[in-house]
């Protein structure tokens, strides 16, 4: 492969990025600590490239544009999806360090081409990678739907999420989109029932096996650490999961603890819409961390527990970091080029 220096270095986004995407798709979480050597990085690079260019015969003028329209487009708008929830932390950091990084497109010549193959007239190759981000994420609801219908999950949730055992969700990310009353975008994070659970040293199986857990009396008076809501190694409780002989779980404290989880009913007599009672605790829960945990409203933590007392199965969002899409969109931009600027050359909006 044969390259500038700073484009060769530029490189090393790529494998840093496809570790981190697996890695948010396994535990939701990437180390700040990834971020700073990429961005000081490509702040060394853009001063490099910079100096050459003020020295050389073509001056600098256009390429400090470029870098101007990167990091001042790309980054306020990675901060403001953060900001309105539609980014997570990790996807907003990835968007602004390659902003940074890759504020012009880069070349490669291989196998007696140079790539990237489709080059855009403005030249902003971060813009190229966030536009390939959103085409690549937007064909991700297809293909879910397409395989909802292959399994005969037929709802018009079916683009969004994926029916998935109750005893999995302790090992698994995403949203809960369900409710007593039906179906719903805004269900409950996966991430803050672990926080929940763990806060009352129960694992969900316990609860389950326990609806009378519904009722507040049975909180634990010293609550457990929460955690970050992490899927932990077994799925469980960090340093061992309550089991039903664990605190708020035996037949001697805890009412219900000889039901199933078919017989929350016979515990209807807590009134959910009482003031002066906190069902399941939710309201306790919240209060006690100082955290929204996720967004989650006292709520939604209990119609999500009044639904997973009950089901087998239930509507789940897989919540896909957006790091992913990224990632491969950062591969598309460094091959193909900009996909959105090639299909309008196709269709003739754009000239060759």
């Amino acid at each position: 492969m044969q390259a500038a220096i700073p484009d060769l270095l530029r490189l090393v986004a790529v494998p840093v990025l496809g570790w981190a995407a697996v890695r948010d798709v396994r535990t939701r979480r990437v180390p700040n600590g990834v971020w700073w050597p990429l961005a000081v990085l490509g702040l060394g690079l853009v001063v490099w490239e910079a100096s050459q260019l003020w020295t050389g015969p073509f001056g600098a003028e256009l390429y400090l544009l470029r870098v101007a329209i990167s990091i001042g487009v790309v980054v306020p708008l990675s901060y403001a999806f953060w900001f309105l929830g539609g980014f997570g932390g990790a996807d907003a950091k990835a968007f602004m360090v390659l902003a940074l990084l890759f504020p012009t497109y880069p070349t490669y010549e291989l196998l007696g081409r140079a790539w990237p193959l489709v080059v855009t007239d403005l030249g902003v190759f971060s813009l190229s990678v966030l536009t390939n981000t959103v085409l690549v994420g937007l064909a991700f609801p297809l293909a879910l739907g397409i395989r909802n219908l292959l399994s005969g999950n037929v709802s018009w949730v079916m683009f969004l999420g994926h029916r998935v055992p109750v005893a999995e969700l302790p090992r698994r990310h995403g949203t809960l989109l369900e409710t007593p009353s039906g179906i719903t975008t805004g269900g409950l994070d996966l991430d803050a029932l672990r926080m929940y659970l763990r806060w009352r040293g129960l694992d969900l199986e316990t609860v389950r096996a326990n609806p009378g857990l519904v009722d507040p009396e049975t909180l634990p008076a010293e609550p457990n650490d929460p955690t970050d809501g992490a899927v932990a190694p077994d799925g469980g409780v960090p340093g061992g999961a309550a089991s039903a002989d664990g605190p708020g779980a035996s037949e001697a404290d805890t009412p219900g603890s000889k039901a199933g989880a078919g017989d929350l009913a016979e515990w209807e007599w807590i009134d959910v819409d009482a003031p002066d009672v906190d069902r399941w605790g939710a309201e306790a829960f919240l209060e006690d961390i100082d955290s929204s945990a996720y967004g989650t409203t006292p709520a939604a933590l209990r119609e999500g527990l009044d639904v997973l007392v009950r089901a087998e199965t239930v509507w789940v969002s897989p919540g896909v970091p957006f790091i992913v899409p990224t990632f491969v969109g950062l591969l598309v931009a460094l091959s193909a080029g900009d996909i959105l600027f090639l299909a309008l050359r196709g269709v003739g909006l754009v000239g060759p």
